[in-house]
């Protein structure tokens, strides 16, 4: 983290663990109002949180915790994989640590999501090993 950010510019953890609110929202299917109204903030200020344009503080990052059902480390996993290292859970999202910042874009968006949730609904490994491998083929048919 060697660059300098500019005087507005969000801080690259602040949009990290925004990221991750928006993840597990998502993936709960709450609107940013519903979160909003759960937390006492309004939709624009959760997308503020989103964006990183606004800092979360730590009382309501342990609230965003409470309402979103996970630890509050959540938010800031992966975040090693940024900064240069490799996490455990991102040696599993990616070959090399430098796909990382595809795979959380992929995952934060609404496919990425969805698809997430339907594979997790797969209860045979085979199966999953199967979908992994049909999608490495597509991926590579799109190359040539």
């Amino acid at each position: 983290m060697s660059e300098k950010l500019g005087p507005r510019s969000p801080n690259p953890v602040d949009v990290h663990v925004g990221a991750r609110v928006r993840l597990r929202r998502k993936i709960l299917k709450l609107s940013q109002e519903k979160l909003g109204e759960q937390l006492g903030v309004t939709f624009q200020q959760v997308q503020k949180y989103e964006r990183g344009a606004n800092r979360v503080g730590a009382s309501r990052l342990w609230k965003l915790s409470e309402v979103l059902d996970v630890p509050v480390n959540f938010f800031y996993d992966g975040l090693s994989t940024e900064y240069g290292g490799q996490s455990e859970s991102s040696a599993l999202l990616s070959e090399t640590p430098d796909q990382s910042p595809v795979v959380y874009e992929f995952i934060n968006s609404t496919d990425g999501v969805s698809l997430a949730k339907a594979v997790l609904k797969i209860k045979n490994k085979a199966v999953r090993r199967q979908i992994l491998e049909l999608a490495r083929s597509l991926g590579d048919n799109q190359d040539e």
